[in-house]
């Protein structure tokens, strides 16, 4: 596995659960003037949005994840979604942050299967971030913590080769690979099949740098072509007319990536029957994951640069429910398997004996391992980490 797939996973998950609140929030909006004090404005949507788009790109998390590092464990990294979109005065329940997970690993498996050519990962990461910083364009400050991702991006990833992207691709789909959740927008699209596997084109541009199949030279011992065979393809191939720009700025040409929630569509999402059977399963597997520790003191690392905004004074919170109607939402968390559900953690830097204990319970299945001496090239150590933060 790649122990540099982390960011790039973290940062295209993060921009499609922006792209899922921002047309939820758009959804629900009520003008200023004639909205109650319990209903959501158009300012209530822009501050969510910065809030979240704050926490998300802090410096010191943005630090941490871009450390060399394995992935973790899929409700690892659940939990710290959990955590960033509670970071502002938006809550959601149990069932609608579910849904809102769902959408966002499927919609950015998809865009892992389409990638042309593997370093295109990083032009879907690039279309994530444009729009991200589109959202807080009347922020500088804000737009500044994205603009300094950005360039951490490139100057991390403009030197991997063609393998080392390859090697992360094949990380995501490894992670990915036993999500198969149905959403409506890609079954309307016939994307998705009824059991919730995509469907890959077989036409379209072909990758940048390749051409169009077709033609089979044959070359002699000098190196000098000597004959042309050409074949009929099932496909429609076409070659790209130019690369999309790997820069701050520019035109990256490939569009996966790019917001698919601009025009209001039904976003619902369902369990195929692979996922049924791999949640009834869940319980069985009792066997202490061997990564348990380095898994806490992960989340530990991370979480520990997030805040929760909690309303102050007689301020409350607001509700976003992500289905259509409170009712649906009721029938979604009574019928969600119990092993796919996950619960919000709040981790006080202050209160250590307590913190592990907390991550240990919520983490079902992880065992705390006996204290060791950070592994090399961990730096810090975890507390003192924590309480700098």
């Amino acid at each position: 596995m790649s122990a540099r797939t982390l960011p790039l996973l973290f940062l295209n998950l993060g921009g499609e659960m922006l792209y899922i609140l921002d047309q939820r929030l758009r959804a629900q909006s009520i003008p200023g003037e004639k909205a109650r004090k319990d209903e959501w404005t158009d300012v209530d949507r822009k501050r969510v949005m910065n809030d979240i788009i704050t926490t998300m790109f802090n410096k010191k998390f943005m630090e941490e994840l871009f450390k060399p590092q394995e992935l973790y464990s899929k409700k690892a990294l659940r939990t710290v979604y959990d955590r960033l979109a509670h970071a502002s005065i938006m809550r959601l329940n149990q069932a609608s942050m579910d849904k809102l997970y769902d959408l966002m690993t499927m919609a950015f498996k998809y865009q892992v299967l389409l990638c042309p050519r593997p370093k295109d990962i990083l032009l879907v990461t690039f279309n994530h971030l444009d729009a991200i910083k589109d959202f807080i364009r009347d922020s500088p400050g804000i737009l500044n913590q994205v603009d300094e991702t950005f360039r951490q991006l490139i100057e991390t990833y403009s030197c991997l080769s063609a393998g080392e992207f390859q090697l992360i691709r094949q990380t995501l789909l490894i992670f990915f690979q036993d999500m198969h959740i149905r959403v409506s927008i890609f079954l309307k699209d016939k994307v998705q099949n009824s059991n919730g596997r995509f469907v890959l084109p077989i036409s379209g541009p072909v990758p940048w740098g390749t051409e169009v199949p077709g033609l089979i030279r044959i070359f002699n011992h000098n190196g000098d072509e000597v004959k042309r065979t050409e074949f009929t393809t099932d496909g429609n191939y076409v070659t790209p007319q130019r690369e999309g720009s790997f820069d701050l700025y520019g035109d990256r040409v490939l569009k996966l990536g790019t917001n698919m929630y601009s025009v209001s569509r039904p976003v619902e999402t369902h369990m195929s029957g692979s996922s049924k059977n791999l949640a009834s399963h869940a319980k069985e597997n009792i066997v202490p994951n061997p990564l348990a520790k380095e898994e806490l003191n992960f989340l530990a690392r991370l979480l520990g640069g997030m805040e929760i905004k909690k309303p102050g004074g007689s301020e409350t919170g607001f509700r976003l429910n992500l289905f259509t109607t409170d009712e649906e939402e009721e029938h979604a968390a009574l019928t969600r398997p119990e092993e796919l559900s996950y619960k919000v953690i709040n981790i006080e830097a202050a209160q250590e004996p307590g913190r592990r204990a907390e991550l240990s319970r919520i983490l079902g299945e992880m065992e705390v391992a006996e204290p060791r001496p950070p592994s090399a090239g961990k730096g810090e150590d975890l507390l003192a980490l924590m309480d700098g933060l």
